[in-house]
């Protein structure tokens, strides 16, 4: 921290929280604000290429003793600096304004609106002439301390953010608005006399921190201080793909980079730079970078360039493959004085041209994934930043609640909230007045229950290929199942809430499971309950879903089916009917069957799920002995799991869950029918309990209550799905299932019922 001679201090600058976004307040040492002779609420300075002006706040708890100043997109680019930068802080005195002129601070953007509300939304904000500034939305400012709460102003002006230049102000130097200030609202965007790129920042994208931190080393810094790589003697980065699944914020982060490097932005989408005269594609890519050289530094983009450079290998066209060498061309041909940097984006990395994907072309590939928990909640914090929440609104719950969900996803999630709100008060709203009451508008909120509508509606863009659940099947809902329920909740629910806890001991968790046992005893409710409680994603897939007729094409529904699983981890992978899907390989004859490829495409992928974490299979089958050994052993389906025919005290907790929503008559004794129901399953009961219901109904349709002798009409009816030669026959098969998977037969054995050399005995 160093003092300048106008009385100011340098300090360093820094990233505010999201929440703190558009609201005008910097967060200062306390150490400079006595030094400055400032309390909190006072105006200060912040100079850096340009001026602006801000509230001074104390310090986030973290930051006490480091001398930075924490300020957000907006003021960075209204003072001309970037995160990292120095600026000069000092004390400032504000007047009233005596009028105060806004207009939108973004083209293609018409605003109608009360002047009133943007006085109530700004009042006390200080600005000056040239500043962008927003509105912020109804947000709850708890965590604020009362005496600052005032300059944080919740405003009624709409139900997202808005971005207002500050056309002009009067007195001239820095004001504020008060009663008597007078404003205009512009309605359409006017070129500003200065430029001040303020429409994406690094606050409105959320759940990326160690990607930006990536980007800003390999862009920000070339671009910014190209004498770091001149005078360590290299070249600096020239480009930087970003990959992963659609809708995770690639453009908006190559844009927000952008902005943050004060650079300018050339956009080229795949599609719209092929043309259809020869030689005309690779002119229009020259021209975008002989223009992006003039206006250095600058950074050139290019979105889905997996359309413009494919690999040369496997299109036919010759437009592409002059395309491809033409863009390798211009990248090699990057000097390393130019101030240019090639940011690239895809959904299909494999897609791209080998060539493309090499040091001195696109130096680093940086994966922009799903989001994780914490993520969530920043990106709902940003797009709810300008939307008047209710209080029974948590986002920390909407963020546990949204696993898979991505930035896009969870844009569309809040809007179609915001448009439930706006549905409730259209009864209120007199269409042929042309304009809205200021009360109704005041009124307008977005309730918990208009984000849990929406949930019903928004599903996750990244798993929309694959059939995706968020179970709501908990453990309370299982019942006799004891001995399984633990060893899943040991093997599945716990590696995916506490992984710190297994890489603390140095032990891998489980990458399979393998459920086995009669059929009805509850397999596929066990692995719904596991994804519900550990708070994943549930792939459900069946072998029909996976098998095709056609040569090929079944390895690649397996390979995508667990390459989307590890996208959107943590996610459980269920395969039911396991046997039909993975049967024992050796058995067939001639060109190997289907099914033994499909084997040994998910051998594959559950050998490679070591790398990636928070992926767990779960197989369900009744048939066990016919399922490939080699899936048996550790490493692959770790746990073999038998899920039996409940005892006396289970089926008495499973008549319970499935009577939980029946009127039951004083004299339905549970326990009694739980004694009279041996070796029946949790599919057997779940029976006898509608059949009760059937019979009640049959005597008369306005029956308010179930009797004991509604159930034993239906004890009359059922049998026990499982016989007792069954049961003996699985105990049998559990003992020597271990055994099997170890003793696996080498390459070239002798199938049974089979002699070497003359195809099948007799």
């Amino acid at each position: 921290m160093a003092d300048s001679e106008t009385g100011g201090r340098r300090l360093q600058v820094a990233n505010a929280r999201p929440e703190d976004s558009g609201r005008g307040i910097a967060h200062l040492p306390r150490s400079v604000m006595a030094l400055l002779g400032v309390n909190e609420g006072d105006v200060v300075e912040i100079v850096g290429k340009k001026t602006t002006p801000a509230r001074a706040i104390a310090p986030y708890p973290e930051d006490e003793g480091l001398d930075i100043v924490r300020i957000d997109g907006l003021q960075r680019a209204n003072a001309g600096v970037g995160s990292g930068d120095q600026v000069e802080v000092r004390k400032a005195e504000s007047r009233p304004a005596s009028r105060v002129v806004f207009a939108p601070a973004q083209q293609n953007l018409r605003l109608q609106g009360s002047a009133n509300a943007l006085k109530r939304t700004f009042f006390g904000r200080p600005l000056c002439q040239g500043d962008i500034v927003a509105t912020t939305g109804h947000q709850r400012v708890d965590n604020l301390s009362p005496n600052v709460r005032r300059y944080v102003n919740a405003p009624a002006f709409s139900l997202q953010e808005i971005r207002l230049a500050v056309v002009s102000a009067t007195p001239k130097g820095v004001v504020h608005i008060d009663e008597s200030t007078e404003i205009e609202l512009r309605s359409e965007y006017e070129e500003p006399r200065e430029t001040r790129r303020a429409d994406v920042t690094y606050d409105d994208i959320g759940g990326m921190g160690q990607t930006i931190d990536q980007l800003r080393e390999m862009v920000e810094l070339p671009l910014r201080y190209p004498e770091l790589f001149q005078r360590l003697g290299v070249d600096p980065p020239k480009g930087v793909l970003l990959h992963g699944p659609p809708g995770t914020g690639k453009t908006r982060l190559a844009r927000a980079v952008a902005n943050e490097s004060d650079a300018e932005f050339f956009l080229i989408n795949g599609p719209e730079i092929m043309g259809s005269a020869y030689g005309e594609s690779e002119k229009r890519l020259r021209e975008v970078f002989e223009e992006a050289t003039k206006a250095s530094p600058s950074i050139v983009f290019i979105d889905e360039i997996d359309s413009i450079a494919p690999k040369r290998g496997q299109v036919s066209g010759e437009a592409e493959k002059r395309l491809v060498a033409q863009l390798l061309t211009l990248m090699d041909g990057l000097e390393s004085r130019a101030n240019i940097v090639v940011i690239a984006a895809t959904n299909r990395p494999e897609a791209i041209d080998e060539a493309l994907r090499r040091p001195g072309r696109f130096d680093r590939e940086i994966v922009v994934g799903v989001p994780d928990e914490r993520g969530r909640r920043e990106i709902l914090g940003i797009h709810t930043r300008g939307m008047p929440l209710d209080d029974n609104v948590d986002l920390g719950e909407l963020s546990r609640t949204t696993y898979g969900f991505v930035g896009a996803d969870l844009a569309a999630l809040t809007r179609e909230a915001a448009i439930d709100s706006v549905r409730r008060i259209m009864p209120r709203i007199d269409l042929s007045a042309g304009t809205i009451p200021q009360d109704v508008l005041d009124s307008l909120s977005v309730t918990r229950d208009d984000f849990v509508e929406a949930l019903k509606r928004v599903q996750p863009s990244a798993m929309r290929e694959v059939m995706v659940q968020a179970p709501t099947v908990r453990w309370d809902d299982v019942g006799g199942l004891d001995d399984a329920q633990m060893r899943l909740k040991e093997g599945v629910e716990l590696p995916l809430k506490s992984p710190d806890s297994f890489r603390r001991l140095g032990i891998r968790p489980a990458k399979g499971f393998l459920l086995y046992g009669p059929p009805g005893t509850g397999k596929t409710l066990l692995a719904k309950a596991v994804a519900r409680e550990a708070e994943a994603n549930f792939i459900a897939t069946k072998s029909s879903d996976l098998l095709s007729k056609w040569y090929g094409e079944s390895e690649q529904q397996i390979a995508r089916l667990f390459a989307r699983a590890r996208q959107v981890a943590p996610t459980v992978i269920f395969i039911d009917e396991l046997d039909s899907l993975v049967p024992a390989r050796g058995g067939g004859l001639g060109e190997p069957q289907v099914t033994e490829r499909v084997v040994n495409t998910i051998l594959a992928e559950m050998d490679g799920l070591e790398e990636l974490q928070s992926v767990v299979v779960i197989g369900a089958t009744n048939r066990p002995n016919m399922v490939d050994p080699a899936l048996l052993r550790p490493g692959r389906f770790d746990e073999l799991i038998y899920v039996g025919v409940p005892d006396r005290a289970g089926r008495a907790r499973i008549l319970g869950i499935q009577t939980q929503k029946m009127p039951l008559a004083a004299d339905v004794d549970l326990d009694a029918i739980a004694a009279r129901t041996e070796r029946f399953t949790g599919a057997d009961l779940e029976d006898v309990v509608r059949r009760a219901g059937l019979v009640a109904l049959r005597a008369s349709l306005d029956t308010r209550e179930v009797t004991m002798a509604h159930f034993e009409a239906a004890l009359a009816d059922s049998r026990a799905s499982v016989t007792v030669a069954m049961e003996e026959e699985y105990r049998a098969m559990s003992a020597r299932l271990k055994q099997d998977a170890v003793a696996i037969q080498p390459i070239g054995f002798i199938a049974p019922g089979m002699v070497e050399g003359r195809g099948p005995k007799g």
